[in-house]
């Protein structure tokens, strides 16, 4: 039986950092109000927002304009759609600066933003805003018709879609369609200061607004994000307002990040990486964020010139686009940046923030000596806010070369300072390990998140010892000065589990990467009659390539076990991802069904 005060009681041991509580606050800032409010009165002429569309197209506001902005949007969802603080606001949208001004004015109010992925299926979407049971739902306006669909239920005939507890529907921008609220007819008569929490006063007494009970605190949700797990229905991952600004504190203070700088986001801004790293920590700090539609390899390096873009946050995959990219623009003449760039234009530029994926030894290598900029690699979940942890800002280059390079894996790096980390036995009984014991990834502190929505059970396990349990396994290793630098070594649910023996997939696919003509290897561990799973690999190969199965298993068995290396090696073009770049190693399975039967011998 689950006792609701036990996992409570988990859950708070979980947010302790250091002993000290989460309530005990580490921010200056009462709510993300506060945050944008100081910067708009001491920086309001400094660009906050500036965004490229998909035909180029630039747009700027400075921290005035955006705070008017959003508080006129706030005054939409205050008066006119009756919104409150605890409120649920479902957003359907992408990179856009309407969707970030939504975001802020759900903050404002004390709302809690559920944003959407769309390339994900109806029924999932529909599934998400009725668990979240958000009250409204704004949409962009190229998605009108299918969240009509999604949320309406279409004809009847699909049962899983519908979300009746969406209450009203604001559509920004694309053509008006009869009986929905147009968002920009209704926002621009609103008043540029937010009317909600005082008597209408722009710069109201703080005194007055800690008094009003519509006034948000730290502790109130301000986003509910879902777990994009492969089995099981997704998860809710409660953050407050709290979690998103300590988690900003720990990565700019980690990165170095200050008011007179530019980040760059061209990832999707549904997810905690592109809000957290590249929306909240800019604001945090007063910095500048420059919001890209979509990632473009054609125009990264130009709009970091363009810009003048000190750090860019990205996912493994993205790297390897700009290398192929890098690729083209070589065997055409044109430098390594393409574009006619050079290393010169470029002087402003500091490094990469990469994580939320797999990152190959040799992907890192290769771009390091193609770019020669840092990687800042990491690791972190929707869980804990954002990041947990970076490879740190101050390693010489040889040092940062070491971790990144000599350990067979890279390293996520150290724990920044919202959260302690920790590597506890897998089978979740909670002994703690020492340097080099392989187990699961464990945080604490204030970044961690609320809990699950409504998943008590998920709760218990989750927070079983009172520690966050990432799922995944990993060790560490200490370097002469006692930091504990961590590594990933594969998600404990695709461990490949041959006759009781444990295979990360990531040590097969570094082998199998290095392998000249491979661009894609992913381990996969397929249900198997004599040993329970056996090896396979998925390989794409690059264009020209001539490998067989054979080549690849046998350039493993060089280097492996038998026992280790795949025995089945399927080729292919498509490789199953997240839209955050992780790879979705438990839907290959199937491609492997026919060999279920099989024993393979040496």
């Amino acid at each position: 039986m689950i006792h609701d005060l036990q996992i409570q009681t988990n859950i708070v041991q979980a947010r302790t950092l250091h002993g000290i509580p989460p309530t005990r606050y580490q921010v200056p800032f009462r709510n993300i109000r506060d945050c944008l409010a100081l910067h708009a009165k001491t920086s309001g002429r400094r660009p906050y927002l500036i965004y490229y569309d998909e035909r180029g197209q630039r747009q700027e506001l400075t921290y005035g304009e955006f705070t008017a902005r959003v508080h006129q949007v706030a005054n939409l969802l205050y008066d006119d759609l009756g919104l409150r603080r605890g409120d649920r606001v479902a957003v359907i949208g992408h990179n856009h600066p309407d969707v970030v001004l939504i975001y802020f004015a759900c903050w404002v109010v004390g709302c809690a933003v559920a944003p959407q992925n769309v390339a994900e299926e109806d029924a999932r979407i529909a599934y998400i805003i009725r668990n979240c049971e958000a009250k409204v739902a704004f949409v962009l306006g190229d998605y009108m018709e299918r969240a009509e669909r999604i949320l309406r239920g279409g004809d009847g005939s699909e049962g899983q879609l519908g979300a009746p507890n969406v209450q009203g529907v604001i559509q920004v921008g694309g053509e008006p369609r009869e009986g929905v609220v147009q968002f920009y007819e209704v926002v621009r008569s609103r008043p540029t200061s937010y009317l909600g929490d005082d008597s209408g006063a722009k710069d109201a007494d703080m005194s007055v607004l800690e008094a009003n009970p519509n006034t948000p605190t730290l502790e109130d949700d301000a986003l509910i994000v879902y777990t994009s797990g492969t089995t099981g229905a997704p998860k809710g991952v409660l953050l407050s307002q709290y979690n998103l600004l300590i988690d900003a504190k720990g990565i700019t203070e980690w990165q170095a990040i200050s008011g007179g700088q530019r980040l760059m986001c061209v990832l999707p801004i549904h997810h905690v990486n592109g809000i957290v790293v590249t929306l909240v920590s800019p604001l945090y700090v007063g910095a500048s964020v420059v919001l890209e539609r979509r990632f473009s390899v054609h125009n990264f390096w130009l709009r970091i010139v363009q810009e003048r873009v000190h750090v860019v946050s990205v996912v493994p995959t993205l790297l390897q686009f700009l290398l192929e990219a890098s690729d083209d623009a070589l065997r055409q003449g044109d430098t390594v940046f393409g574009g006619g760039i050079n290393r010169l234009d470029l002087a402003h530029f500091r490094h990469i923030i990469c994580g939320a994926g797999t990152l190959p030894v040799q992907l890192a290598r290769t771009f390091e000596e193609r770019f020669a900029y840092p990687i800042l690699h990491g690791y972190g979940l929707s869980e804990t806010t954002c990041y947990s942890c970076f490879l740190p800002i101050t390693l010489s280059w040889t040092e940062h070369q070491r971790w990144l390079l000599d350990h067979d894996y890279p390293s996520i790096g150290v724990a920044i300072a919202p959260n302690e980390m920790a590597i506890f036995s897998a089978d979740g009984s909670g002994q703690r390990l020492g340097p080099g014991e392989r187990g699961e990834i464990c945080m604490r502190g204030h970044n961690v998140m609320q809990g699950y929505y409504k998943r008590p059970e998920a709760n218990a396990e989750t927070f079983k010892f009172g520690w966050f349990r990432s799922g995944d396994e990993g060790f560490y290793l200490e370097d002469d000065r006692g930091r504990q630098f961590f590594f990933i070594s594969g998600r404990i649910k695709e461990l490949i589990n041959r006759g009781g023996v444990k295979f990360s997939p990531f040590d097969i696919e570094e082998t199998i990467l290095r392998l000249e003509g491979v661009k894609v290897a992913l381990a996969v561990g397929f249900e198997n009659d004599y040993y329970g799973e056996e090896v396979g690999a998925y390989v794409v190969l690059r264009e020209g390539a001539l490998l067989t199965a054979q080549d690849v298993i046998d350039h493993c068995r060089r280097t492996m076990t038998f026992e280790k290396s795949p025995k089945v090696v399927i080729f292919g073009t498509d490789v199953p991802v997240t839209t955050t770049g992780k790879y979705q190693r438990l839907k290959l399975r199937d491609l492997f069904a026919e060999y279920k039967g099989v024993q393979f011998r040496k």
